[in-house]
This record gives structure tokens, C-alpha cells and sequence, in this order.
């Protein structure tokens, strides 16, 4: 007969098995679910704004032809087939929310810019294996002192790369500010485009639809 310690052992190793078993069918739909993602599932689109704002105050807009190229180094336009993809996608999606576009030159409520992100970092770090070289050394019965040698840093590179809309505030702009020393802008709306690259003109418009339609709130009128 059985004691009631080899049922609880039995019940509990069936239980580990199913535990076993059900983990590893997650995993191995996760692992699916992740492979099986297009590029357009794989985007995340972040916006956010200004509470305090109201939108329906601002009647126009500027917003130069070109992308700004935000890098580690700095900035600097550049107008691509895509590039000009989002400028006018955006440029439309603005106009079909009441707003005016201002002629180049023009004063306006409103400042757009269309930014792609493109930084690289390098780091430096730990190799917490590099204490293992003494381990080789001939006082343990190793190779006469002659062990791999581990350097205890080493360096890496991270890229970071996105899409970016942001519009400032232009017509509510302090004017304190002067020289190498002005006010910066008062950030209304920011939009963050991540994930897989865009790299056709579908994405761009897939993009551009999504941000705008988590932004009810960007329209000229109430």
C-alpha cells in the first residue's frame, strides 16, 4: 500500500509535468507569435501633448519641405522620396484637421517638424569572466603558466533609430531670449514612431494615419 508521502510526491510530480508542459507551449507560441510579426505589427506609435493646451487657439502651421536628420553630431535636412512622403502626409493630415499651412516665410501659430532619429552610442563594458586567466596558471596543474588571455572591458555599439513629429508653439513664444541664448519652444504634441524601419511609402502612410488618429485633440476647432 501506498503512504500518503508517495501519493503527495506522485500528485506533486504530476503536476510539475503539466506545469512543464503547458510553460512550454506558451513559449513556443510566444516564439511564434514574435517570428510571425510583419514589420507593420512590430510598430509602436507613443504620442503625447501639452494638457493644458488648446489647439482650437492656433489657425496655421509651418512646416519646411525637408526632414531634419537628428544624429549624434547634430542636425541637418535632407529630402528624400520618403522624407517627402512624410512632409506631405503630414502637411495633409494638418489641413484636414482645420489647419492652414503658411507660405515659407509666413508667420505662423503653429511649428512642425518632421525628425528622423539616427543616434549611435558606444559603451564600454565588464567582462566578469576575466578572473577566470589566473585559473590556467602552473601552480594548478594548468599549462606552465600559459593560459587565453581575457581583456576585462570591452567595448559595443547601440543603435537607436526612429521617427519623430513634433509641433511647438510659435505664436505664444517669449521674446526674452536673445543671441547665442534664446527661449527654447514650448512643446505641444509629440508624436514617436518605433520599430521596424519604414521603408516604402505604405509604411509612411500607415504611420502618419495611426499617429494622427490617437490625436483627436489636434484640430484647429472644438
Amino acid at each position: 500500500m501506498k503512504t500518503r508521502k508517495q501519493l503527495n510526491e506522485k500528485k506533486w510530480a504530476s503536476f510539475l509535468v503539466l506545469a512543464l508542459v503547458i510553460g512550454g507551449g506558451l513559449m513556443a507560441c510566444q516564439d511564434k507569435a514574435i517570428n510571425d510579426l510583419s514589420p507593420e505589427d512590430s510598430k509602436v506609435y507613443i504620442t503625447n501633448y501639452d494638457r493644458t493646451a488648446n489647439f482650437s487657439q492656433y489657425k496655421t502651421f509651418s512646416l519646411p519641405d525637408s526632414v531634419v536628420i537628428e544624429s549624434n553630431d547634430g542636425y541637418r535636412p535632407s529630402l528624400g522620396s520618403l522624407e517627402s512622403r512624410f512632409v506631405t502626409n503630414v502637411a495633409n493630415a494638418m489641413t484636414g484637421r482645420g489647419f492652414q499651412r503658411a507660405s515659407a516665410g509666413q508667420a505662423a501659430d503653429l511649428g512642425v517638424a518632421v525628425i528622423r532619429v539616427t543616434n549611435l552610442y558606444t559603451g564600454v563594458g565588464v567582462d566578469p569572466y576575466s578572473y577566470y586567466g589566473s585559473y590556467w596558471g602552473g601552480g594548478l596543474g594548468g599549462f606552465g603558466g600559459y593560459y587565453p588571455y581575457y581583456p576585462s572591458y570591452y567595448t559595443y555599439q547601440v543603435s537607436d533609430e526612429y521617427w519623430r513629429v513634433q509641433i511647438v508653439d510659435l505664436k505664444n513664444r517669449t521674446t526674452t531670449g536673445t543671441g547665442s541664448n534664446p527661449q527654447p519652444l514650448n512643446v505641444l504634441y509629440d508624436a514617436t514612431i518605433r520599430g521596424s524601419d519604414i521603408t516604402d511609402v505604405q509604411g509612411v502612410d500607415t504611420a502618419i494615419t495611426a499617429i494622427f488618429n490617437q490625436s483627436p485633440y489636434l484640430r484647429a476647432t472644438e
